[in-house]
């Protein structure tokens, strides 16, 4: 079976109070809701959300980041940011596309003394995305031509 790599967790401290622990799991709960409305509104970016409830999750329950570091569809772009602290350029584009068209229909729906709000949050956003390093996608393995196959 094809094991995922294994990360060191940035273990929930054993001296922190309960309280503590509680809000950190709560605010990690709470970004983890937002991202997953993010998919379905793209005016919420679904990454930076995971990332806080990943960050959250850390210094509130071990349980729970192992849990999110793990999960099939979440996991990998945690683990990718703790691995490379830096975003692909695809992400980057498709991020400022949406937010652009989640813009464009928020100034229509919005009424008239609202309507720069949505693209002002959105710059923000944008801006501090695009500042983020940019990680080079992984060389792609040579083609061997036909023929060259070893014995």
């Amino acid at each position: 079976m094809n094991e995922l790599p294994s990360l060191t967790p940035l273990a929930a401290s054993p001296l922190r109070p309960w309280w503590q622990r509680a809000l950190w799991l709560g605010a990690g709960g709470l970004a983890l809701l937002l991202g997953i409305v993010g998919i379905f509104l793209p005016l919420l970016p679904t990454t930076p959300f995971v990332l806080l409830a990943a960050f959250c999750f850390s210094r509130g329950s071990a349980r729970w980041e192992a849990w999110l570091v793990n999960h099939p569809r979440w996991g990998p772009m945690v683990r990718d940011w703790r691995t490379h602290r830096a975003v692909p350029l695809r992400a980057k584009q498709l991020a400022t596309g949406m937010m652009a068209v989640s813009c464009t229909a928020a100034w229509f729906a919005i009424p008239s003394a609202w309507r720069v709000m949505p693209a002002l949050c959105c710059a923000v956003v944008a801006t501090w995305l695009w500042r983020l390093p940019t990680r080079q996608p992984a060389p792609a393995p040579a083609a061997s031509a036909p023929g060259d196959a070893a014995d």
